[in-house]
């Protein structure tokens, strides 16, 4: 996943250096853990057809393209990094199809339709103004085949606000199963909530850290319905994770999937 802010001339890819920053240790963060397994799966369930094709938005170093085309066969994953794209390259191998694109995921276009298209981990957040959001959404939904579907997980805005108790600045510390690692975060909620900047400290079990901070858009679950409403899609279900818990304020993530009509 890579944040980006307004596309650039025809044949530019914008990088704001979300991948430099984490170049390394992003699978430390993010590994293709258990949790990585139980969304592809999913994702896999939630394909209408995988023989029409599938496009990852913000495929990062591939933590879920990986175990997906392992059960579904080819994929297409578009990325604004460069040094994420390198990591998932020498992480392909004959079982996992994958195509790593580097690309701008509001201008991306294909000669063909796909079954699938997801976007997924706050890859949408990632984009920090609303017609950069649209857009993206737009060319999800023009890159889907008749009938075919949108899956968009991304942060919830209210969930994110109630972390805060009202405080513009607040930090937390996450522990990981490996023993003596974590991440420590600082939170800063800016323009009214809708902008949230996050420094992160990464601690080893060896005494190591390091730091990369993120800025997304925060976004409510009605914001996303209206994207994908203007792009022609349909509303079909909503999530509070990958497991089908049922969505609350309190859920820190939503999973929502969209259909686009069939002919």
């Amino acid at each position: 996943m890579n944040a980006i802010t307004t596309p650039g001339p025809a044949g530019t890819v914008d990088d704001i250096g979300y991948g430099r920053q984490f170049d390394g240790w992003y699978d430390r963060l993010f590994p293709e853990d258990e949790s990585a397994t139980v969304t592809a799966a999913r994702l896999a369930d939630l394909h209408p057809e995988p023989s029409a094709g599938t496009v990852e938005f913000g495929v990062g170093t591939g933590r879920i393209a990986l175990p997906l085309a392992r059960r579904i066969g080819r994929i297409t994953g578009i990325d604004s990094s460069p040094e994420m794209l390198a990591t998932l390259r020498a992480a392909l191998d004959d079982h996992t199809p994958v195509e790593p694109v580097h690309g701008d995921i509001r201008t991306y276009t294909a000669e063909h339709t796909a079954g699938l298209v997801y976007c997924v981990c706050g890859t949408l957040s990632m984009l920090l103004d609303p017609e950069d959001q649209q857009r993206a959404i737009h060319r999800a939904a023009d890159l889907l085949a008749p009938g075919g579907r949108l899956v968009v997980e991304t942060h919830n805005k209210a969930a994110i606000l109630a972390l805060h108790e009202g405080r513009a600045r607040t930090t937390y510390f996450t522990p990981y199963p490996e023993p003596g690692t974590g991440l420590q975060t600082h939170s800063v909620l800016l323009t009214e909530g809708s902008l949230w900047h996050c420094s992160h400290i990464w601690y080893e079990s060896d005494g190591r850290t390091r730091v990369g901070t993120e800025l997304s858009r925060l976004t409510t679950p009605d914001e996303v319905d209206g994207y994908a409403r203007a792009a022609g899609l349909r509303p079909e279900s909503r999530s509070a994770d990958w497991h089908g818990s049922p969505y609350t304020e309190q859920s820190p993530m939503f999973v929502t999937t969209y259909v686009k009509a069939a002919v």
